[in-house]
């Protein structure tokens, strides 16, 4: 019996089938698949059954998202999300040179517009804003961004690329501060893993990065009229081989349950 034209994956159902039921795939002339589903795949409808998401997302959003991914997926049963965290300007030449990958979410939105031309239309789902880390019980009594210029203190940055290094250089410019970093990081954790490691003697940081220590650094607020407002945009990749669940991951992070997740962690609303 001819099978019908419909695909290898259809093809092999419908070899099946008949291998098993004859008289009833005999009967079945391409009106209806015995299994149109595969594991793995979306179904041609584009739902989300069984897909497979890797979402690239900045350094910041580690603990958060580990947390956020799991509640998604008990929410979405079949769907199984995978985080790679990095640095925004390394996800960002990550999406340019055509990784794998079905979301992406960078610490900027400057870092989201370089690459439009890859994504869907991104959305701003939580903000953030910076402190200074310093050692537990700040041993070098550091108070404020001022006290950053000190020659006796090993401060360190994260790098002009990084977004938070474009953060805090504008907010120190912005009070006609000069601090020369001991070192620039790819990225805000290793900033913060040198202040936690006695490397340095402060760090600027997003003040959620340094609630991940609480046990060995101290946060030291910068005034809100001294800061500066980080935005996270999150959009969909246009190379996604599961556009339906990749864009219904990224609405979900606008959720009502996804921002309580966020903002529990310390982030702000969007």
């Amino acid at each position: 019996m001819p099978a019908s034209p419909t695909g290898r994956r259809t093809a092999l159902a419908l070899l099946t089938t008949a291998l098993v039921l004859p008289l009833a795939a005999c009967g079945n002339d391409g009106g209806g698949s015995p299994d149109a589903s595969s594991a793995g795949s979306s179904s041609p409808s584009g739902s989300a059954s069984a897909a497979h998401l890797t979402v690239l997302a900045a350094s910041s959003l580690t603990d958060v998202f580990k947390t956020a991914g799991a509640a998604y997926e008990k929410e979405h049963p079949g769907t199984k999300v995978s985080f790679s965290f990095a640095g925004s300007q390394q996800l960002a030449a990550q999406v340019e040179q055509g990784a794998p990958a079905d979301a992406v979410v960078t610490a900027d939105t400057h870092t989201m517009d370089g690459i439009r031309s890859e994504t869907g239309t991104p959305a701003v789902i939580a903000k953030n804003r910076l402190v200074i880390a310093v050692g537990e019980h700040n041993p070098k009594d550091v108070h404020a961004l001022k006290d950053l210029t000190s020659s006796k203190l090993k401060v360190v940055l994260a790098a002009p690329a990084v977004p938070v290094g474009r953060y805090s250089r504008q907010v120190l410019d912005a009070q006609k501060l000069k601090v020369k970093p001991v070192s620039q990081e790819p990225d805000v954790r290793s900033v913060l893993s040198k202040v936690e490691l006695g490397e340095a003697d402060a760090g600027v940081v997003y003040r959620t990065d340094a609630a991940t220590a609480p046990e060995k650094v101290d946060a030291i607020d910068i005034p809100d009229k001294q800061n500066a407002l980080a935005s996270y945009p999150a959009a969909t990749l246009k190379d996604s081989r599961h556009a339906k669940a990749a864009a219904d991951f990224v609405k979900w992070l606008r959720s009502a349950e996804a921002q309580k997740i966020l903002q529990d962690a310390g982030f702000q609303k969007p």
